[in-house]
């Protein structure tokens, strides 16, 4: 090791559990960080730091300002580049001893054994079901251990799954707590429900130790254990989880032997905005709103229906439109005119799309949703729309 090492990592040679040998340990390791955002700032950052010595950054997202407020990894001068880019910049600038691969895309099916297979371990950074669940499963048929963590407004989860011991004793995997998910749309997105911008601080750095932990073989890991972070009530709690027998992933007789098309699992095809008819026949472009709401006096009227819940529309309605949150639309179907030519808006097309399908299921009939949601109107028709 090099002088200009020992100085860097002075702080952890000077520890027993550490030492010489385990920062070497750390030096000839390596990690797959999926997702370069809230979560894998801070988990990329502090791996980095600490010298484990090969991280995998994949990330199919660009900057954007709205990741400013918690994807501590970029600044303004970030904005518009790939996710993975911009953060292999900065860890080179941060640890130039470390070997970092930017890889901008997606993990799915047709990768994820590969990637998986040349790493380690894995610490998930994403923030939606069907890759947590190719996640554990790659994981799982690779033989490598799985670092979960999950957000949401002020509420976090950290776990480490899939985890054999030296004894060969294996620990519980994600589907031993969660085997099946939950509907589609009942869990909303961190876009769309918010998170307290220092949540995936807490809960990354978590992340990082238990990687840490791991790959120096020292201390007790979150094997076996799900810690839940209340960011509101400044609490940690945790659960004692078992490996299940019977989980189809990891049991003593696992179904899973290879991976499998999760967004099925998940529901995710049976949404409405993945609908290519359902688009086709009920979803319209921001332009096309456009030319419908400034058509002339001999057109039909147009009235559009606002269904963002109630602190996402501080900053203001869509102009002219009525607000009845998704939360509620169910309930108050009744005050709305099936005669009217109804366009539903939404932050996301998924949201007023699932608007439009309850419309359509108690008789509407006159109802279209704006693709691509409130941000394309704002990309594309309005930069200045207050959106958040």
């Amino acid at each position: 090791m090099r002088a200009g090492s020992l100085e860097r990592y002075s702080r952890h040679l000077l520890m027993p559990e550490v030492g010489l040998a385990g920062q070497r340990r750390l030096a000839a390791a390596s990690v797959l960080c999926l997702g370069a955002g809230g979560l894998g700032s801070p988990v990329a950052l502090y791996l980095a730091a600490a010298g484990v010595g090969r991280l995998g950054l994949i990330d199919d997202d660009v900057v954007e300002r709205s990741n400013l407020q918690r994807q501590v990894l970029f600044g303004e001068s970030s904005l518009g580049i790939p996710k993975a880019r911009a953060a292999a910049k900065r860890l080179r600038d941060l640890n130039p001893e470390v070997e970092v691969e930017a890889i901008e895309g997606v993990f799915d099916r047709s990768n994820a054994l590969e990637l998986v297979g040349r790493y380690d371990l894995v610490v998930d950074g994403t923030d939606n079901f069907p890759t947590r669940y190719l996640a554990n499963d790659a994981c799982i048929l690779s033989e490598k251990a799985y670092v979960y963590g999950s957000i949401f407004r002020f509420d976090g989860q950290v776990s480490v799954f899939g985890h054999r011991a030296a004894s060969g004793e294996r620990g519980p995997c994600y589907r031993c707590i969660y085997p099946v998910p939950p509907p589609p749309g009942t869990v909303p997105s961190c876009a769309e429900g918010g998170v307290l911008g220092v949540l995936p601080g807490l809960v990354g750095v978590l992340q990082a130790q238990q990687a840490l932990l791991l790959l120096l073989g020292v201390g007790r890991p979150l094997v076996g254990r799900l810690l839940l972070v209340d960011a509101l009530e400044t609490r940690v709690r945790e659960l004692r989880i078992e490996r299940d027998p019977q989980c189809s992933a990891c049991g003593d007789t696992p179904a899973i032997h290879e991976l499998g098309d999760y967004e099925r699992f998940c529901g995710i095809e049976a949404r409405p905005d993945r609908d290519p008819g359902f688009l086709e026949d009920y979803g319209i472009g921001a332009r096309e709103l456009a030319r419908m709401l400034g058509a002339g006096s001999g057109a039909r009227p147009v009235r559009v229906l606002d269904v963002r819940e109630r602190q996402e529309v501080q900053a203001g309605l869509f102009p002219g439109a009525r607000h009845v949150p998704f939360s509620e639309l169910a309930g108050r179907l009744h005050e709305l005119d099936t005669a009217e030519v109804l366009v539903v808006v939404c932050r996301v097309a998924a949201r007023g799309a699932a608007a439009v399908q309850l419309m359509l299921d108690h008789g509407f009939r006159n109802v279209r949703f704006l693709d691509g949601g409130l941000t394309r109107w704002q990309r594309e028709i309005d930069p200045e729309f207050p959106l958040y």
